[in-house]
């Protein structure tokens, strides 16, 4: 079982990096804890800035930084980068193309016991609907990793969402990796298609392993590359199976399932359904008792399936 968490992983590899890079810069809004970034602020003080509670400082700051030829990280809880420092991700980051890669942590409903405030569950609609702005959302510590290392080759802004809570591992960890590809992290899918991303994957891994001791052939395509989306991916998929599915740790308003669902009602219409956060206030809990309240998790996406087959 897993104990490490993905922003855990994070604040490793910008360790490992900045070691022999000093243009790595990470800031944070009071957030270091909770952004497992401590340790980075001890072995390099001189790369790190501490912002205080002030979200659309940190993202201009970062910005700023990024200019004068640093590789900003800005780390902050998804909720509040999300929506406080919006237009600063909008003007400052991407539509000025600045090497700045915001680092929403405990995305998603991680932080479920503080209720709807502490929510990020627009995060993914928000920031996919800015222009030049990518929006990733890594399934494990293998793949965070990966996609961590490929984002320090490039200069383009990014928006990457990670929970609070250590989670399954769905991948080995010299899995192959290919930003902006989706992974197919379960073949089959002859019956229905499973897309999902973020924590939603190892469930529907799960899922589909299910599926199939009950004669259901379920394919699960990793979409933790929501935009720019795989839409080559999204269409293999769909197109070989009887339907599609879609989970996400999200709205059911301007996600994955919307993404999805405008691509396949256009070129390869099939029924699909969306698994998402309803269009109310979430329940107060901890991530375990929410998921299961809404059916996200592995057993809801088998009822879905059964129920979508028509079974």
């Amino acid at each position: 079982m897993n104990n490490i968490p993905n922003r855990q992983v994070i604040c490793e590899v910008l360790m490992q990096y900045a070691q022999r890079d000093p243009d790595i810069v990470v800031l944070c809004s009071d957030s270091r804890g909770s952004a497992s970034l401590s340790d980075f602020a001890k072995a390099f003080p001189k790369q790190f800035v501490e912002m205080g509670i002030a979200e659309q400082s940190l993202v201009s700051t970062a910005a700023g930084l990024a200019r004068c030829g640093k590789k900003a990280f800005a780390a902050s809880p998804a909720c509040f980068l999300s929506t406080r420092s919006m237009e600063q991700a909008k003007v400052d980051v991407a539509y000025s193309n600045t090497n700045v890669k915001l680092i929403g942590i405990s995305g998603g409903i991680s932080y479920g016991a503080l209720g709807m405030t502490h929510h990020s569950a627009q995060d993914i609609a928000a920031l996919a609907s800015i222009p030049g702005m990518r929006v990733y959302l890594p399934s494990d510590r293998h793949q965070t990793k990966k996609l961590i290392e490929a984002l320090l080759q490039d200069e383009k802004p990014a928006y990457i969402r990670v929970g609070r809570n250590a989670v399954e591992d769905v991948y080995e960890e010299n899995l192959a990796f290919y930003l902006n590809e989706a992974v197919m992290a379960a073949p089959g899918g002859e019956d229905v298609a499973i897309i999902a991303c973020g924590e939603m994957v190892a469930p529907a891994v799960y899922a589909a392993k299910e599926l199939k001791e009950q004669g259901i052939s379920a394919s699960v395509l990793d979409m933790y590359c929501v935009k720019p989306i795989d839409k080559e991916a999204v269409l293999k998929v769909a197109g070989s199976a009887k339907a599609v599915i879609t989970a996400e740790e999200h709205s059911i308003f301007g996600g994955l399932g919307s993404m999805v669902s405008q691509i396949v009602s256009a070129e390869c219409p099939k029924r699909t359904i969306n698994l998402a956060l309803p269009d109310e206030p979430v329940i107060t809990g901890k991530s375990r008792e929410v998921f299961d309240h809404y059916g996200l998790n592995a057993a809801g996406i088998i009822k879905t399936a059964r129920e979508i087959l028509g079974l």
